[in-house]
């Protein structure tokens, strides 16, 4: 089971992130925007295996709290709005409206992390 930190201002879509990871067997914490993800990461630095970014998220913003995780090392996926081009600073990338995609990637990111851990 992974820890997975989630990002949005859509509450009512984070609310459905957070429902749908959990089914997934991940334990989520929800954050409404970047100051709350700020206080978040620095009460449970180290505690997130992932981290995903809603695509209510405007692209400056996401770059701006991508810049702020980095000296996290966690992995980070960046919800995409239809024609928003990918956030390149991200671990990855996928369109917001493609569960099937959602859900696959956070899957090889936390399996590609838990790998990452054993071979330390």
């Amino acid at each position: 089971m992974a820890h997975v930190l989630s990002i949005s201002y859509d509450l009512d879509l984070l609310r459905s992130r957070e429902m749908l990871l959990r089914r997934m067997g991940h334990s989520v914490t929800s954050a409404e925007g970047f100051a709350q993800a700020s206080r978040v990461c620095k009460l449970r630095e180290g505690e997130f295996d992932l981290i995903v970014l809603g695509h209510s998220i405007p692209p400056d913003e996401k770059r701006m709290i991508i810049d702020f995780l980095h000296g996290y090392s966690c992995p980070v996926l960046a919800l995409l709005r239809p024609n928003e081009e990918p956030a390149c600073e991200a671990t990855r990338s996928v369109q917001a409206d493609d569960p099937g995609a959602l859900l696959a990637t956070v899957e090889e990111l936390v399996r590609g992390r838990r790998r990452d851990a054993t071979v330390e």
